[in-house]
């Protein structure tokens, strides 16, 4: 999960010396989308959090001893993910005239 992590953070480095890549931000979300669309329907993903799990407390401790709960963080860390990058091809359309 690291270097999805790190894509976006160089990603965001780059847009902070005005230097932006549309087609890269482009790729990131359409690969954070699919991958977080396999997290909703995975076997302990968001819906089995949901249906079977009763939406679980997935703060109360950073040790994820339930497969449930670390597969639905990493499912709102992607969406998170997308939405910064989100924000950043906006802003660089914005800059770019894209």
């Amino acid at each position: 999960m690291m270097p999805i992590y790190l894509y976006t953070a160089v990603l965001c480095w780059q847009a902070s010396k005005q230097k932006f890549y549309p087609k890269a931000y482009i790729l990131g979300i359409i690969v954070y989308a699919a991958y977080a669309t396999y997290k909703v329907f995975d076997a302990n993903g968001l819906l089995d959090w949901i249906n079977v799990h009763n939406e679980e407390n997935i703060a109360e401790t950073m040790k994820a001893e339930k497969p449930w709960i670390e597969e639905t963080r990493e499912f709102f860390g992607l969406v998170i993910l997308i939405g910064v990058l989100v924000i950043d091809f906006l802003y660089a359309k914005k800059r770019t005239k894209i």
